[in-house]
């Protein structure tokens, strides 16, 4: 598969092909340089009893945006 190839594959398609693929380093370097991007949204460790008690719920907002881009 070509380089091109992988540009045009969707996250989710990409994704299968290295787990098919495991010994292709091309793709996977492709694959991290795609969506490791330095927009992405990075959330800090829980400081505190309410922080927790506020994870289900920023977890969930992260799940739903993660789906949105997919």
């Amino acid at each position: 598969m070509s380089k091109q190839d992988f540009l045009t594959m969707s996250r989710a398609q990409l994704r299968q092909y290295i787990l098919d693929h495991r010994e292709d380093d091309e793709a996977f370097q492709i694959y991290l340089d795609r969506f490791s991007s330095e927009d992405s949204v990075i959330f800090p460790a829980p400081q505190s009893i309410d922080d927790l008690e506020n994870f289900p719920e920023l977890h969930q907002q992260n799940l739903e945006r993660l789906r949105n881009q997919a």
